[in-house]
């Protein structure tokens, strides 16, 4: 996980990536019975944010669990929420691990953010061992966004360009098998299943959704306008008509 830092204390941040973390944990637990995880000594996780997703591992392994990340106020809230974790400030594009050191590997929402996402897959796969693991968690394909109700479309279009706007890339989920495998893996992909509950009460993470995306827009689309759609989602959801689907990809890698 990583963050464009805009108005958001570290510990919002880390608020909103254990909510993120909550929404993948289905596909997430699948990876790691296909990866071997149970059984591994060396784990790494690669953009580790506030350690939503590498507390996860600790508690599900016996082995030895880092975290890596460039932002050092991130990991002040991982030191703090999970001590028993390594945690180390580096870059994924130049990991500070030996070849060949690592059992498993994986990253959750990194690789749209990086400048260069085959480099750090080439280095992750470096770091990993013979047989080793690679998993892409969660990679979002915004170019196969499905909003509806139609109204709802152009909202859709707004949160591609404002992550482009932050230097992301929307599209990066299409691309994962094409990393991994100039990186010399073999290589599963895959997309995560939507789901869509019956209408009910807006509960809190409408409000924290809302709360991310105007963070997001801001600059790029007027407060009044953003109220506007804020207040159409909410209808549509309360009407059971709201549907948002944003493919989000997977990708579990084998070292030769």
């Amino acid at each position: 996980m990583t963050a464009n830092p805009g108005s958001f204390t570290a510990e919002q941040w880390h608020a909103w990536f254990c909510r993120q973390a909550q929404w993948t944990q289905a596909t997430r637990r699948w990876l790691y019975r296909q990866a071997g995880l149970a059984r591994a000594h060396s784990i790494l996780e690669v953009g580790c944010g506030s350690g939503a997703v590498a507390a996860e591992l600790a508690g599900l392994c016996p082995g030895r669990v880092f975290g890596l990340d460039i932002d050092t106020a991130m990991l002040e809230v991982a030191r703090r929420e999970s001590p028993r974790i390594h945690y180390l400030q580096g870059d994924a594009q130049r990991l500070p691990f030996a070849a060949g050191s690592l059992e498993l590997v994986l990253c959750h929402y990194l690789l749209l953010w990086l400048d260069d996402p085959g480099q750090a897959v080439a280095e992750m796969a470096r770091v990993l061992q013979p047989e080793g693991r690679l998993l892409a968690c969660a990679e979002p394909d915004y170019g196969g966004r499905i909003d509806h109700p139609p109204e709802l479309v152009h909202l859709g279009q707004l949160q591609a360009r404002a992550l482009r706007r932050q230097g992301a890339n929307p599209d990066m989920g299409r691309r994962l098998g094409e990393l991994f495998s100039a990186a010399g893996l073999e290589c599963t992909t895959g997309v995560m299943a939507g789901r869509w509950q019956a209408p009910g009460p807006v509960d809190e993470s409408f409000a924290a959704e809302w709360a991310m995306r105007r963070q997001d827009l801001a600059g790029l689309v007027p407060p009044e306008e953003l109220t506007r759609l804020e207040e159409l989602d909410r209808q549509a959801l309360l009407a059971g008509r709201r549907l948002l689907f944003v493919p989000t990809f997977y990708a579990l890698g084998r070292k030769r």
